[in-house]
């Protein structure tokens, strides 16, 4: 099992409940997939660099966890057709001194 990270924004004019609905909902789709969840940061609401689907700001999480490859492909086909995420990146920490990183990241999240 390999280590990511995914940040996505999620649309500005969610409430509270759908935002917390929206993150489940990708947690799910990393563990229906043999993902484990390490860390879930809710960043909050931040400006964004740029407007995208005029909106200037994004409510940001980034979620840690290990999951095998195959999984990564399902995982982002779920945030592209999720219409509340308006951006999303994953980032795959393969060397020893990346992963050494991802743990600290997970434990200062934790």
């Amino acid at each position: 099992m390999k280590h990511y990270e995914t940040l996505f924004v999620l649309k500005p004019t969610l409430t509270d409940e759908e935002i917390a609905k929206n993150i489940e909902a990708v947690q799910n789709v990393i563990t229906a997939n043999g993902g484990e969840i390490s860390a879930t940061d809710k960043i909050g609401t931040r400006d964004l660099a740029y407007e995208i689907q005029k909106h200037k700001r994004g409510n940001y999480t980034i979620i840690y966890y290990k999951a095998p490859g195959s999984a990564i492909k399902e995982i982002e086909r779920n945030l592209r057709i999720n219409e509340n995420v308006i951006r999303f990146i994953t980032v795959k920490y393969e060397n020893k001194k990346e992963q050494k990183q991802w743990e600290k990241f997970v434990s200062e999240v934790k």
